[in-house]
């Protein structure tokens, strides 16, 4: 094939380049690309990516329509799960289907068939979707700093990241059901007496600890350094949080500048939310963090949690001076103040709540 008179080597600076798209562009037409699909690589410029493409996904064989009635799936069911977890979406008669597609659509049309409520399950795939998204974009960032060097060409990198993705898929599945079971057991040693609530019927709303934590001054942080600098301290926040929380104590999730934490008691929620604090105030160059907490009535959805508690919590949060930790009085009453010293920041009013909210901070006792 004369690659050049296709005009899939226009863009390379040099002979050495050219050379290597050549080689890539050979290695791939013989494997049995075709001409219009390595035309579209090199548009979107990821030729260097084709052969892990191929490797990860296998070839389309099939349409969503033959998937669905082979599997017994309904094709609705099939494709707006695909939608809920963030996949692309072909039409219903379009052949861009493979084996793994096929063998998936079995695995769920079992799943399908166990009972479970269809909205309940798709929001699952939500949460699921989102949750594998951001760790492949985290494995991303990972694989692209030891990956990639000057002057590696096309062809090598191709070679890399192909050589890679063979050795790390066959050990992804074992890691993540590994990390999968570890977690459903802390949940479940966790939510032990609210699951037995519910199978008694006395509702999904539990009293829980909810906590927030922000950056102070964070937007205008944002008018001053670029945002290579700003991701990496909201990064740093995110891996401070990380380290310090511990069971029961959960990181819920990560809003922009700020975190989520929940737990069952207020306790060891003030006590991370408390050490949070003091490790980014001791952090050179990193912004001070300021954290509210409060104790209530909330509902967990999916993850996720709801109610007055939640935004108790985050507009105690707003309210709250750099460097510090405000609370409810349910928080105080909660705490046996061993190790902390509590004072009260009197009673504020806060968006939302027709009374105005008694509040207290709470810190480290200079000898605990």
């Amino acid at each position: 094939m004369d690659w050049e008179a296709e005009g899939l080597l226009d863009e390379c600076p040099d002979e050495r380049a050219r050379a290597a798209r050549r080689e890539l562009l050979d290695e791939l037409h013989g494997d049995g690309v075709g001409l219009d699909a390595l035309k579209e690589a090199v548009a979107e410029h990821r030729l260097a990516l084709l052969p892990v493409e191929r490797l990860l996904g296998g070839e389309p064989c099939y349409t969503a329509r033959e998937i669905a009635e082979r599997t017994g799936l309904e094709l609705d069911t099939l494709l707006a799960t695909r939608r809920a977890l963030g996949l692309p979406v072909p039409a219903a008669n379009d052949a861009a289907l493979g084996e793994e597609d096929l063998e998936a659509a079995k695995i769920q049309a079992k799943v399908a068939g166990a009972g479970f409520a269809t909205e309940d399950l798709q929001e699952t795939n939500r949460v699921l979707g989102r949750g594998i998204a951001r760790y492949v974009e985290a494995l991303r960032t990972t694989i692209t700093e030891s990956l990639l060097e000057p002057e590696v060409d096309e062809r090598e990198l191709g070679r890399r990241f192909t050589g890679l993705a063979a050795e790390l898929v066959p050990l992804n599945a074992p890691w993540m059901d590994y990390v999968f079971r570890l977690h459903l057991r802390q949940m479940l040693r966790n939510e032990a007496v609210t699951l037995q609530e519910r199978a008694s019927g006395r509702g999904d709303e539990r009293t829980a600890a909810i906590a927030f934590a922000d950056l102070v001054g964070f937007t205008e942080l944002g008018q001053t350094v670029d945002v290579a600098e700003l991701s990496d301290v909201a990064g740093n926040l995110q891996r401070m949080a990380g380290e310090l929380v511990d069971p029961p104590v959960r990181l819920v999730k990560v809003i922009g500048d700020a975190v989520m934490l929940v737990a069952p008691r207020p306790a060891e929620l003030v006590d991370t939310a408390v050490r949070l604090v003091e490790r980014a105030e001791a952090t050179d160059g990193f912004p001070p963090l300021r954290a509210g907490v409060a104790f209530g009535p909330a509902a967990n959805h999916f993850g996720d949690w709801f109610g007055s508690t939640v935004n108790l919590a985050s507009r105690l949060t707003a309210r709250a001076r750099p460097s510090s930790v405000l609370v409810t009085e349910e928080v105080r009453e909660a705490l046996d103040g061993d190790g902390y010293a509590i004072s009260s920041a009197g009673p504020k009013k806060l968006k939302g709540f027709a009374e105005p909210v008694k509040t207290y901070r709470v810190r480290r006792e200079p000898d605990a």
